[in-house]
């Protein structure tokens, strides 16, 4: 039995295995996860995010991020400051943010790491493509819910988990930097836990907006390491 890195359960079986990794899912979250000796080096990881080739001029790209995109957009007052949370090395939701009037901050691990980011307060914050690649996803979480203002948004794109079956065939965990696994129970559970309101906004898109009465998320084990895998 594995720790679930996001909720903390203690009885979390073996979900699935492959030839190369074992997958445990939490019973209280729903998260499936990589246990910790089969991620990868810092080395190794960034080697595979350099093989990226994203940039603001791709207008496919553009289009692919437009899902996360329009819907936080239309919902944001104008001249919002917002974090876009691990960029890449081709930052490009930043810019559409931008273009469409917002302040925006970034940061990446390996491309933009500059943690004075994490001293500021945000209208939304965003992770595309991130989530999946996050080892300590509990701190890292809760570290930019914090930094969001009262009625402001958490925007997050990642594919969601299915069952067993539809896991054996799926592509997403083929990817040797994917190590969490999220499904509408884990981001419900995450509501709960931030007393938040909760959109899937799309089959990969979960919004989280920040009720005016909403806690300050306080953990006693050490402060997030930001290590994780890069977007794009």
């Amino acid at each position: 039995m594995k720790n679930c890195p996001l909720c903390g359960a203690y009885e979390c079986n073996e979900f699935y295995r492959d030839r190369t990794r074992f997958y445990f899912q939490c019973p209280c979250c729903g998260l499936i996860f990589v246990p910790s000796e089969f991620h990868l080096s810092a080395e190794a990881e960034k080697s595979e995010y350099d093989l990226h080739r994203n940039s603001s001029d791709d207008i496919g790209y553009r289009k692919f991020l437009s899902r996360i995109f329009n819907p936080m957009n239309e919902r944001l007052p104008i001249e919002s400051r917002g974090l876009d949370f691990g960029s890449g090395p081709g930052p490009t939701l930043s810019v559409m943010f931008e273009e469409a009037g917002h302040k925006m901050a970034i940061f990446d691990k390996f491309y933009a790491p500059d943690a004075d980011v994490f001293n500021n307060r945000y209208e939304f914050v965003t992770a595309t493509e991130v989530v999946e690649h996050l080892c300590e996803p509990n701190l890292e979480l809760d570290r930019l819910w914090n930094l969001i203002s009262p009625g402001g948004w958490l925007g997050i794109m990642t594919k969601l988990a299915l069952d067993v079956e539809a896991f054996r065939s799926w592509h997403y965990k083929n990817d040797s930097t994917h190590i969490c696994y999220f499904s509408k129970k884990s981001f419900r559970w995450l509501a709960g836990e931030w007393n938040a309101e909760l959109i899937f906004a799309d089959k990969d898109v979960i919004l989280f907006q920040k009720r005016n009465c909403s806690p300050l998320i306080h953990t006693d084990r050490h402060p997030p390491s930001s290590n994780y895998g890069v977007v794009n």
